[in-house]
């Protein structure tokens, strides 16, 4: 087996493995690597093969990745297939992902945490102000992050440092580390 084959099948699997830190299923994940790997676009008989997957979970975790913005879905002209090629941006990836995060667990986490805030407001108990307390570290927490993602997707701060930047910076030193070893 081609050294490519060997390192494309390992981070197959690690993805796969890593898959549910970013939010998404195992075979999302190792789609995701799988065209993470791959230079062009590949159709679902190809990832089907290759991943040796079912049509319906490459379906499946190919919906989600082009939801997520990580995949980007192209119809082939003059039919109705598709193929699926990653979103090579790294700096778009990360805006993908955490907007995605963002709106499918911190928003409806804030909310409930102001409501349940409020409920226990009216609750004049020791146990209820232990709880509320709690939950109103909890919210603080959450609601910085919630603040600074929307600085980042905004363009605040955080774009203001530049993520190309960092991602720049990142790349220089790997090459530097390869260089001197």
């Amino acid at each position: 087996m081609a050294e490519i084959d060997e390192v494309r099948r390992s981070l197959t699997q690690l993805f796969g493995r890593l898959s549910n830190f970013w939010g998404i299923g195992p075979a999302s994940g190792r789609l995701y690597a799988w065209l993470l790997s791959e230079d062009e676009s590949l159709s679902a008989e190809q990832l089907m093969e290759a991943l040796q997957m079912s049509r319906g979970a490459v379906s499946m975790a190919a919906r989600e990745l082009v939801d997520l913005g990580l995949v980007i879905q192209e119809q082939e002209s003059g039919s109705r297939r598709v193929a699926y090629r990653v979103e090579a941006d790294l700096e778009r990836a990360i805006r993908n992902i955490i907007h995605a995060r963002k709106r499918l667990e911190w928003d409806p986490l804030l909310s409930n945490l102001r409501e349940w805030g409020g409920r226990l407001e009216r609750d004049k108990s020791a146990d209820a102000a232990v709880l509320r307390e709690r939950l109103a570290s909890i919210e603080a927490l959450i609601g910085l992050a919630d603040s600074m993602a929307d600085s980042f997707l905004k363009g605040g701060m955080v774009q203001k440092l530049g993520l190309k930047m960092l991602i720049g910076t990142a790349n220089s030193r790997r090459r530097r580390g390869k260089t001197s070893a």
